[in-house]
């Protein structure tokens, strides 16, 4: 029987970005790779992280980060896949995007659309999707090296406000939906990306919601 392959596609809260040390955590402390330590050798699960990736934004002053561009060669050049896992919205709260949380969940409906067509057209409805909205952006960010970047007031209410779209755009595109601000916080170290603990609580909750929709 073949193995489940898994792919997680996100920004630095995927790629396993450590808050204190600035620099990467070792796989045990990076989600998907506690993901696949729970999941077994009946999965291979691939890690998608981008620091700073957006939904569909060009950043000039970042470089290629914008995941709408990357999604479809991504898609392609890691099939088949059994589950796709989204985890993006964090990066495009910064300030000099200026956007409103629905103008955020405009973004993330254009990658939907992108993803399930593929799904649809090229893999026969073969890969589930699950669409996870980050954790909340916390006021730590004001004190931290990132507050400026995001204009920390408004960075906050954007987070809180993307489970109710992104819970309505889960249920428009078919995919299961999955609310990590309600489990998992920021670390107050820069009040934006998880310490260890949390990451490998996310890793345990996303492997539920990975043999979950192979259930049903």
């Amino acid at each position: 029987m073949s193995k489940k392959r898994i792919l997680c596609f996100g920004d630095s809260l995927t790629w396993g970005y450590d808050p204190d040390k600035r620099t990467r955590f070792p796989e045990d402390s990076r989600w998907p790779m506690v993901m696949q330590d729970i999941l077994g050798d009946g999965y291979t699960v691939i890690e998608e992280g981008q620091n700073g990736r957006t939904i569909a934004t060009d950043d000039p002053a970042e470089g290629e980060k914008n995941g709408l561009k990357y999604i479809g060669p991504c898609l392609e050049s890691h099939s088949p896949l059994d589950a796709v896992i989204v985890m993006l919205g964090s990066n495009d709260c910064k300030r000099k995007f200026a956007y409103s949380s629905m103008d955020i969940a405009g973004e993330m409906q254009i990658m939907l659309e992108k993803i399930q067509s593929y799904n649809r057209f090229r893999c026969d409805n073969s890969f589930k999707v699950i669409l996870v909205s980050p954790p909340h952006i916390s006021e730590a960010i004001k004190d931290s090296w990132l507050g400026d970047s995001f204009g920390y007031e408004n960075a906050t209410k954007l987070s809180r406000e993307l489970p109710e779209w992104y819970a309505l755009l889960a249920d428009k595109y078919d995919c299961t939906f999955f609310d990590a601000s309600k489990h998992v916080a920021a670390s107050d170290s820069d009040g934006c990306h998880m310490d260890a603990e949390n990451q490998r609580k996310l890793g345990k909750l996303l492997a539920e919601q990975v043999t979950g929709v192979f259930r049903v």
